[in-house]
């Protein structure tokens, strides 16, 4: 089996290469961040000896380089705690609200709520120590202090909004703190502390003023640009899904008319082969072989139509009012096994539910999930059918007494041309085309399995009303 993660796989060691000291498990803020506090360490240096050589500034040097050590040594240990992290491989594709979707959500939603709980500690300790750093060259009279709003800037893209709220009261905090109290440098001992007047009031409003400003507008930017590329990577995968159901569609239809006459052909032939036997002396088993090719070519008929049917064409038919109690009737005309399908009987309001639905593509769809489910259950075994109301809502569970999925099976089960079925008995489209009839409808399709437990499939789709 190819190994799905193999694309992600890719993108973590080329990143490796080119950052050997950030974590293969996660890209993005946590890299910036760990980024631009190296940059921050080496144009702190710079800041630092440029002071020292090109001027006659005199700065207590140990403090300052004392605190870029600092900023060094918790940016080094950032990097060796990210590259301990382990990544989370995701199902290349998952049911909505499965097991192995709300595991891995869970195990992704922790490892984010630490990277984002030491993110917001490191931009913290870097305001308090500008603070310290400003208050040892001058206070805020060095011109440095508007290196605040550039700390408040990055925190509001990477922090989340009310985090980095967080930021800007500590900034504001400690521009108030410099205001009052610094260590004066000969040249930068612009504002001298002497207590609250006009001027000092004035500048701690317009710092207050302008941190909030900054604050407010790149965090909402930042949400702006999240959901923007939320909803881009929704496209594309629909987009996607769209052009894999509409080259199925193609194939299906391709096969059909292809196949169409050398199965006419083949029909053709047996029965006037059956016509001049029929007065022949001749072995019952011919007549049995015979009976039997005039089954098997009727049932690739009807492969062919349901294949073409399931693949999309009947999406594009006309949308039928019926009932709850009539659609499951038309699901079940078409199983095979009928005997082995237990129906569970709906109340009077279920059964006459009305429904506004592309009738014979969702019984299709739902008919494809009751066969799996007899492939799954042994020669022996059941599917349970069970409808049930919801708000606006029509549910059919689909349960079935096999063994269950595993979760790498359960991750890729509406995978196109995945089957976990012996070769000859299905070609793993069943379940994509199930997916796409019913996610076109504005639905979902959820799997809750367990091994060992069986498999519930749940099909959930709207109601529906008259289109006109």
């Amino acid at each position: 089996m190819a190994d799905i993660h193999s694309p992600r796989k890719t993108r973590l060691r080329s990143s490796r290469e080119l950052l050997p000291l950030i974590a293969p498990a996660r890209f993005g803020s946590s890299t910036w961040l760990l980024l631009l506090r190296w940059f921050a360490v080496a144009g702190q240096l710079l800041t630092i000896l440029a002071a020292g050589s090109l001027s006659q500034v005199e700065l207590p040097y140990s403090p300052l380089l004392g605190l870029v050590a600092l900023t060094a040594v918790t940016n080094t240990l950032y990097g060796i705690w990210l590259y301990t992290l382990k990544p989370i491989d995701l199902p290349k594709r998952t049911g909505i609200g499965n097991s192995v979707e709300l595991q891995t959500n869970w195990q992704r939603d922790t490892e984010s709520e630490k990277l984002h709980a030491v993110a917001l500690a490191l931009m913290l300790l870097d305001l308090i120590t500008l603070t310290a750093m400003l208050y040892c060259s001058g206070g805020a009279g060095n011109p440095f202090s508007f290196f605040y709003f550039v700390n408040l800037a990055v925190g509001g893209v990477m922090i989340r909004p009310k985090a980095a709220w967080s930021l800007t009261v500590t900034a504001i905090a400690g521009y108030i703190f410099l205001l009052n109290y610094s260590i004066p440098i000969n040249g930068l001992d612009i504002f001298k502390p002497h207590g609250f007047d006009l001027q000092t009031g004035g500048l701690m409003l317009a710092f207050a003023t302008c941190s909030s400003v900054v604050t407010y507008f790149v965090t909402q930017t930042a949400e702006e640009l999240k959901q923007r590329e939320t909803q881009l990577l929704r496209a594309q995968a629909e987009q996607a899904d769209s052009q894999r159901l509409e080259g199925l569609t193609t194939l299906a239809a391709g096969a059909a008319h292809e196949l169409a006459t050398p199965l006419s052909t083949i029909d053709v032939v047996v029965r006037e082969l059956s016509r001049h036997l029929e007065g022949c002396e001749k072995p019952e088993s011919v007549d049995t072989d015979l009976k039997l090719i005039d089954g098997e070519l009727e049932m690739c008929r009807q492969i062919l139509q349901r294949m073409r049917s399931a693949a999309g064409d009947s999406m594009a038919q006309r949308w039928d009012q019926t009932t709850v109690g009539d659609l499951i009737d038309q699901t079940l005309e078409g199983v095979r096994d009928p005997h082995r399908v237990d129906v569970t009987d709906g109340t009077a309001a279920v059964e006459g539910q009305a429904l506004w639905v592309p009738q014979e593509a969702v019984a299709q769809a739902v008919r494809n999930l009751i066969h799996n489910g007899l492939d799954a259950s042994g020669d022996m075994g059941r599917v349970r059918v069970e409808p049930q109301l919801l708000p606006e809502h029509l549910q059919i569970s689909v349960v079935d007494s096999g063994q269950g999925m595993s979760q790498e099976v359960l991750g890729r089960a509406s995978d196109p041309f995945f089957t976990t079925k012996e070769p000859g008995r299905g070609i793993g489209l069943g379940l994509f085309l199930t997916r796409n009839v019913i996610s076109k409808l504005g639905g979902r399709l959820e799997f809750r399995s367990a091994l060992g437990q069986g498999t519930e499939a749940v099909v959930t789709i709207p109601l529906g009303k008259q289109k006109t």
